[in-house]
């Protein structure tokens, strides 16, 4: 059977293939509503199916948009790549995802690649974008949004959450319930000074001990952002001889590695140690007990980092501040911090 080529569909709707593609593309020119309808109608009676390789070697552009984050296996990163993938399919578009493990060669290796395979447009999510990446990213003049993060740089529309004043809220929250103080597991020393959800979520946690009066030498602990290594680290903190009476964790990841350490050494939460965390990833209501966190809409920022990399004009001009989009932070009590 011969292969139903654009050409037989345009005969058939008694149209142009430029009409044709203008409906298969959906643009750049409109389309009369009775002359699309008659263009479907033809399209479903032929079975035909677009030459995407053919449109994508024609347009320079490919149905495909570059999402590159630090590592699906964290249920943050898993959650954001799922929503991301939702928002961009309801565009009818596809999404290629990468793993850079923190590792700043990866990171320019996906971009190369993504940007080689000419994406839509390309999502990031960089822990610590180097020199080197960020002029690959000028070289290809490519369309990016910088999304969770913003490192320093590069200056491309950013869509972030409030991290640190959601941090503040948390650790305001653990201090009214009466704890002394409230400890805090930041990052590791690679973790960026700038432009990092982990840095601005120690920066709240300081900034709310200043505020009720209290220091914090000696208070923050180093960890890496899972919980595994966050358990360790949590039997080390709870273990010695000055446990604290509360933790605030800069992912919720690494909160379930506290909670994890506390009902090994035997330690009640909260009767005896209050915590809270950074994400709110789904398991973070079953952890034992349901984790207090900080929530952010990662749906409504998914969707806004796709709109933004697939809309023209992405790169505005402006401030920093002005090409910054800022979803707000909540809190989620549960029973880690005390409440009922």
């Amino acid at each position: 059977m011969a292969k139903v080529t654009r050409d037989d569909v345009a005969r058939l709707a008694g149209t142009s293939t430029a009409v044709v593609s203008y409906v298969i593309n959906n643009g750049p020119r409109p389309v009369a509503p009775a002359t699309r309808e008659r263009v479907l109608a033809a399209i479903k009676e032929l079975g035909y199916r677009p030459d995407r390789v053919a449109q994508a070697m024609a347009s320079r552009r490919t149905d495909l948009i570059g999402l590159i984050i630090p590592d699906a296996r964290q249920p943050f990163f898993g959650e954001m790549a799922h929503a991301v993938e939702q928002a961009a399919s309801e565009r009818g578009k596809m999404v290629l995802v990468g793993n850079t493990d923190y590792i700043a060669e990866r990171e320019v290796h996906y971009l190369r690649a993504f940007l080689g395979m000419r994406v839509s447009g390309l999502i990031l999510v960089s822990h610590a974008l180097n020199d080197q990446a960020a002029a690959e990213i000028e070289a290809w003049d490519a369309r990016v949004v910088l999304l969770h993060e913003r490192p320093e740089a590069i200056d491309d529309v950013a869509v972030v959450t409030d991290d640190l004043g959601g941090a503040q809220l948390a650790v305001r929250h653990l201090l009214e319930h009466g704890n002394e103080y409230v400890a805090c597991v930041g990052g590791t020393a690679e973790t960026p000074a700038v432009g990092d959800p982990v840095s601005d979520h120690v920066e709240g946690w300081r900034r709310a001990m200043e505020e009720a009066g209290i220091p914090t030498e000696g208070r923050l602990f180093e960890a890496p952002y899972n919980r595994y290594d966050a358990y360790r680290v949590g039997l080390e903190i709870l273990s010695g001889p000055d446990r604290p009476p509360a933790v605030f964790c800069s992912t919720d990841d690494q909160a379930i590695g506290i909670l994890r350490a506390a009902r090994e050494l035997r330690i009640d939460v909260p009767g005896e140690l209050a915590v809270a965390g950074f994400d709110d990833i789904k398991e973070a209501a079953l952890a034992d007990p349901p984790l207090t966190t900080v929530a952010s809409d990662r749906s409504a920022m998914a969707r806004s980092a796709v709109d933004l990399v697939l809309d023209d004009g992405v790169r505005v001009s402006g401030s920093r501040r002005e090409r910054l989009k800022v979803y707000p932070s909540r809190l989620v009590v549960r029973h880690s911090c005390g409440c009922k």
